[in-house]
């Protein structure tokens, strides 16, 4: 063989050599970060999945049972010890394998709450007096009770919000590692065109090919194909090593998308509103009522609400909704409602037929006209209206909800305001709604609030006229 010729391959191992080298270099950097992200990702999901253990109406649950046995009820099955003990157990768990600082503080407090909770319901076992259990079941219980959820509320929200700094530091390290990986096809390339000009045709026909395969990788083309065939076994050795660069490449940037979308879905199922258990047992004891008066037509006509409000609410799986769909879902919300509050709740449902068919979050009208039900109309304690319109405003949808019920004062108006803004656990239903709006479509959309004092209330929901997905 010619000198030249061995000049040739010697080079060209070289040239592999070093590419190898460098490839197992970034996959060994790349296969570090993503196992050390893993670990972390995988600390996180695990506080989630144990935080969702804990009861979501862990103060509904507490309080009422507490009042069943301060009063004697025959309802009553004793103290709920149990239920603060099981709450007790997931906060150590947690504090266990929680490292933020606002985190742990937030679910240290929850424990230390249980432990005093438990010790208070200890003393009202032994409290011989009504009156004086009476007075401990609202200043003790209640209290604490509301403490423990909203310090459980505040880790979950410290947690996603960690989960979100962790996307970010993922984003900026792909973006590193691709960098690195562009910058050493484009060494490659430069070396593979300063030894063209030297070699024979059956060397070069298989080099141009291979750096027309180089461009488009650089490109944008990571699809995998058949290795450049040539009789310079470095040249196919390099060529199948490029081809096995690409797939990993591939890989990684598929394996990336995934995590950043898991993360996303981990952040809007920390603030996934939760329909109130309590408004299915009030209107199970309705058409109950109903049945026992004898009125089985109108009992018919709400079972087939709730069965309608409740198809609307599982959405077969489906987290985005018509508002169309969400507009029925209300509806039948209402209707249920009106039957049991017939004497002071009147509504109307407006909503342009143009607009219907506008892709949304479900379960964002419902908790607005919750809230107009509850702490408005009922609160005025007289006869009230809800409307709900909808309309299209230039590019986007207006979504009223508005009541003429109790209204607020000027200070907790400000105080729902500075919830929103800031997106602290004031009024929980509409920092929710507002929160999973702003995921979903941008900062610019959300909610805005209205009221007067003794005049009523006008929440505004906006989202984008798309009708995408």
């Amino acid at each position: 063989m010619p000198r030249s010729d061995t000049s040739i391959s010697r080079r060209m191992r070289r040239l592999f050599n070093a590419f190898v080298t460098l490839t197992i270099v970034v996959i060994i950097l790349t296969v570090s970060t993503i196992a050390l992200y893993q670990v972390r990702y995988r600390k996180f999901l695990h506080n989630i999945t144990t935080v969702s253990e804990f009861n979501q109406n862990f103060k509904e649950e507490i309080d009422l049972k507490m009042y069943y046995y301060v009063v004697g009820s025959r309802y009553s099955e004793g103290l709920p010890v149990a239920e603060v003990l099981e709450a007790e157990k997931l906060a150590g768990s947690l504090i266990e394998s929680t490292t933020d600082k606002d985190s742990l503080t937030a679910i240290t407090s929850v424990l230390d709450l249980c432990k005093t909770l438990e010790t208070q319901m200890q003393t009202i076992a032994e409290t011989e007096s009504y009156d004086d259990r009476q007075i401990q079941l609202e200043n003790n219980i209640y209290v604490l009770t509301s403490l423990i959820q909203e310090y459980m509320y505040d880790y979950l929200y410290f947690e996603a919000v960690q989960l979100n700094e962790m996307q970010k530091e993922i984003q900026i390290q792909l973006i590193i590692e691709i960098t690195i990986i562009l910058l050493l096809v484009a060494c490659a390339v430069v070396f593979l065109a300063r030894y063209t000009s030297r070699i024979t045709k059956s060397v070069s026909v298989p080099v141009e090919k291979l750096g027309k395969r180089i461009k488009d990788i650089g490109g944008g083309d990571l699809t995998v194909k058949e290795p450049v065939q040539s009789d310079i076994y470095e040249i196919k050795d390099l060529s199948v090593g490029m081809e096995n660069m690409v797939a990993r490449m591939d890989n990684l940037m598929k394996e990336s998308k995934d995590k950043q979308e898991s993360l996303r879905k981990a952040e809007l199922a920390l603030l996934q509103a939760q329909i109130n258990p309590h408004f299915l047992y009030n209107t199970l004891d309705t058409i109950i009522w109903l049945i026992e008066a004898g009125k089985s037509d109108d009992a018919v006509e709400m079972v087939a609400n709730l069965s309608s409000f409740f198809r609307s609410s599982l959405s077969n799986g489906e987290d985005i909704i018509s508002l169309g769909d969400e507009e029925k879902q209300v509806i039948s919300y209402l209707q249920i409602q009106q039957v049991r509050y017939k004497d002071i709740l009147t509504f109307s449902v407006d909503i342009d037929p143009d607009i219907k068919s506008v892709r949304m979050p479900k379960l964002t009208l419902q908790p607005l006209v919750e809230n107009a039900l509850y702490h408005g109309v009922k609160l005025k304690r007289a006869a009230g209206h809800i409307s709900v319109t909808g309309h299209l405003d230039g590019e986007d949808i207006v979504l009223i909800v508005k009541d003429d019920g109790a209204g607020m004062t000027e200070e907790r108006l400000a105080q729902i305001r500075q919830s929103l803004a800031s997106k602290e656990r004031v009024g929980f239903g509409l920092t929710t709604v507002h929160e999973r709006l702003q995921l979903f479509f941008g900062d610019r959309y959300g909610l805005s609030v209205e009221s007067e004092e003794g005049e009523g209330t006008t929440v505004t929901a906006r989202i984008p006229a798309s009708k995408e997905e």
